[in-house]
């Protein structure tokens, strides 16, 4: 694949985005987008997996292809396993073009591990939407989601990305591979502005490009008065770590909103556990949310706020390719914040003298967990 290095993560004005918290308000707000589609759609999702949802999806999909829209969708070859064989023959014998990413394949272990974990809607370069979400039925009510509604120029740029990809050498499937090299220079070619937010799109391509990484680093190092963060699978790298620890020590509220009880994959809570003494005993306050699994990926550091869909593990950090939407507006972080407060509100806050008086038990699961998780991050 080219390196992503080649395009400039640049910060553009004139963009208008809103906050979408919760599947009950950003699924309607998708689906009455992809209706009103009139020239063409892009979808780029890891997860999507046949149900309810997914039926919903191919069923509006279909609706665009038969009323003359190009509709074009990417897929990740491994988060995408459990999508029918009848669902993807009903999408292509529709029109529409399927693709998918880096299928699995006798090759290296390293090959295999690298997903494409971005997730993407694109409605005729008007208006984009981006976040943790994909298309399997526990984004319904089961899992806890957060999305963001895009327009403005930052869109050639998610569109560039999925130009890329859709192009790559390691994409297989059904579409002509560079059916989207014109859309990608017509909507970058137009570049309306449509609000006063600056805004920048940032991605991540394993070891081998960590922009959103460093962002996180800069904009931490650089925080005044708050950096919160929500992440569903905390095992921060060191140098992540001890900037949180830094901040905290100044004076910055430092916040971590990560997942309780309810965990799609309850080792990555464990291994992340084993770094809250510190972080406790520096001043960061650590909340973990309460109704169901919090799988959003949202951060605030004073007025600057990111959303997308990488999280802060060594997954993310060293195999995924990954795309945040930055938004740098006093206005919006505000939104984000008060929705910080909201999650913080039906979250336990880990109490500093309780959780140092922990079992042995806890402490021996947080070793245990931690080991495989050190070794995760060795692997090449």
């Amino acid at each position: 694949m080219r390196d992503s290095r080649a395009m400039r993560s640049v910060w553009r004005q004139g963009n208008r985005f809103e906050l979408l918290p919760e599947s009950k308000r950003f699924l309607p707000e998708m689906f009455r987008a992809v209706e009103a589609a009139q020239r063409w759609i892009l979808v780029e999702l890891y997860l999507m997996e046949s149900g309810r949802l997914a039926s919903d999806v191919i069923a509006a999909l279909i609706r665009a292809t038969a009323r003359g829209v190009r509709v074009m969708l990417l897929l990740d070859g491994y988060g995408a396993l459990g999508l029918s064989n009848s669902d993807r023959e009903r999408l292509v014998a529709n029109g529409v073009a399927l693709r998918f990413f880096n299928p699995l394949a006798v090759r290296s272990l390293a090959r295999n591990l690298s997903r494409d974990h971005r997730k993407l809607v694109v409605i005729d370069g008007d208006v984009a939407f981006t976040g943790g979400f994909g298309a399997i039925d526990e984004f319904l009510d089961a899992w806890y989601e957060v999305a963001i509604r895009i327009e403005g120029p930052v869109i050639a740029d998610w569109v560039a990305l999925f130009a890329r990809l859709w192009d790559s050498p390691l994409t297989r499937g059904r579409g002509d591979p560079a059916m989207v090299r014109q859309l990608a220079g017509d909507v970058a070619t137009a570049g309306t502005s449509k609000g006063d937010m600056p805004g920048r799109v940032v991605w991540g391509q394993g070891y081998r490009y960590q922009a959103i990484r460093y962002s996180l680093h800069r904009h931490v190092t650089a925080a005044q008065r708050r950096i919160w963060i929500c992440t569903p699978y905390f095992a921060p790298t060191l140098r992540l770590r001890l900037r949180l620890v830094r901040a905290a020590r100044r004076g910055v509220d430092v916040r971590l909103l990560l997942p309780g009880d309810h965990h799609d994959h309850p080792g990555i809570r464990y291994a992340g556990q084993r770094f809250y003494g510190r972080l406790l005993r520096a001043g960061v306050r650590i909340f973990e949310f309460q109704p169901t699994f919090i799988h959003a990926k949202f951060s605030l550091a004073d007025d600057w706020s990111s959303i997308g869909s990488c999280n802060f593990d060594h997954w993310s950090l060293h195999w995924n390719l990954e795309a945040n939407q930055e938004a740098f507006d006093a206005g919006f972080a505000d939104d984000v914040a008060a929705l910080f407060e909201r999650n913080f509100a039906i979250s336990r806050e880990i109490d500093p003298t309780d959780w140092a008086s922990r079992s042995r038990w806890k402490r021996l699961r947080e070793w245990l967990f931690g080991i495989l998780d050190d070794m995760l991050a060795r692997v090449r």
